[in-house]
């Protein structure tokens, strides 16, 4: 594994781990508040971040889908990253994901 995917796999693993530690301290919260907050709808996700989804395209891209990371780009409405509209980073990374099983 090279040192950008070790360091991604890091990144993604800290991020989650807030995430985790932000959730057990709203609940924490709620019990001894004796309030009940108000609970999402739906279980939300954590949003990828313009530098998840450049780690993700530059590991795949480095493993030999450079065309076709190139393609998801342009799919998705951009020619480069800069120009993918936030909103579309989950369904890229999805997409760029189903490389290696495609």
């Amino acid at each position: 594994m090279s040192k950008m995917s070790e360091l991604d796999a890091v990144i993604r693993d800290l991020r989650t781990a807030a995430a985790a530690i932000n959730d057990a301290a709203d609940a924490l919260t709620e019990m001894f508040s004796g309030e009940t907050a108000e609970a999402p709808a739906t279980p939300t996700e954590p949003v990828p971040t313009k530098e998840d989804v450049r780690a993700i395209l530059a590991e795949m891209s480095s493993r030999g889908f450079t065309a076709q990371v190139k393609e998801l780009l342009r799919q998705h409405g951009a020619a480069t990253l800069s120009g993918i509209d936030p909103s579309e980073y989950a369904a890229l990374i999805k997409d760029a994901e189903g490389l290696e099983n495609g």
